[in-house]
Formats: C-alpha cells, sequence, structure tokens
C-alpha cells in the first residue's frame, strides 16, 4: 500500500511544484563551470608498461587516450598535496596548451618539446587535464580523484 503523504510529494516533484533547494542549484552551477565546450573526452586506457611498477606510497600512473592522443600522468601525494608530471603523446605542434584542473583551480602550461608537462602543490580531490591544440578541438581526461 502507498502512503498518501510520499505519494503526494512525489506528484508534488513530477509537477515542478517543490522548489530545487539552493545547495542543489548552486551545486549544478559549479559543475556547468567546469565543461569545456567542444571537447572530447578521453577515457582511461591500461598502462600495461607501468603495471605494478609502483608501489602503494610511490606516485600512481594514470594513462588516458582519445583522438590520437595519449595522456600519461604520474601523480604523486605528498604533505598533503598532488604534483602531476605528464607527456602527451604524439607530441602535439607548437603553441599547445595544457590545463591542469581542479574544482577550484586551473593551472596552465605549454608543453616541452618532447610533450611534457608538470604541476606542483595542488589540493587533493578531483583533477583533470585539458591540452588545447591549434587548429583542434580540445580533448580532456575524464575527472579523476586523488587522495593523500
Amino acid at each position: 500500500m502507498i502512503n498518501d503523504e510520499y505519494f503526494l510529494a512525489a506528484l508534488r516533484l513530477a509537477a515542478g511544484s517543490d522548489p530545487i533547494p539552493g545547495h542543489v542549484s548552486a551545486a549544478a552551477r559549479d559543475l556547468f563551470r567546469l565543461r569545456v565546450p567542444s571537447a572530447v573526452t578521453a577515457v582511461p586506457a591500461e598502462c600495461a608498461a607501468t603495471r605494478g611498477v609502483r608501489g602503494a606510497e610511490g606516485p600512481q600512473m594514470v594513462r588516458f587516450v582519445a583522438a590520437g592522443l595519449t595522456f600519461d600522468l604520474e601523480v604523486t601525494v605528498g604533505d598533503g598535496l598532488i604534483d602531476v608530471a605528464g607527456q602527451v603523446c604524439p607530441a602535439p605542434v607548437d603553441g599547445t596548451l595544457v590545463e591542469v584542473r581542479t574544482p577550484h583551480l586551473t593551472l596552465s602550461r605549454r608543453l616541452a618539446h618532447g610533450g611534457h608537462f608538470a604541476v606542483t602543490g595542488l589540493p587533493p580531490g578531483w583533477l583533470s587535464v585539458v591540452c588545447h591544440r591549434p587548429g583542434h578541438a580540445p580533448i580532456q581526461t575524464r575527472w579523476v580523484r586523488i587522495r593523500p
């Protein structure tokens, strides 16, 4: 048997008469600001060459692949902060920019000749990398959560 109060609450929600709580709207706006328009999303890929090489205390290796590019990220946690050393392969053309993003901070780096970049001192939590190549759509990694 259905409880009348739950049934009426469900009808109000379906009819749109219950307002959306403020914290839910604020969280949705924050997430919308994190999107990269027209970006291709790179998905996690097996990193066979480094599987089992790193211990639990050492750097974590993460690989993402999309649109002919591979992102290899080495994530190190120390003193409560995150350091990211990465490489984009094949090495993109001059003028390529990489953004290492957290929900509250974005740090930009020009890629070195071999496609290398590094960012230090990030807060723990969610992390994504976006590659901006001249004349191409941006490619972003999925968001990953890094814990100390």
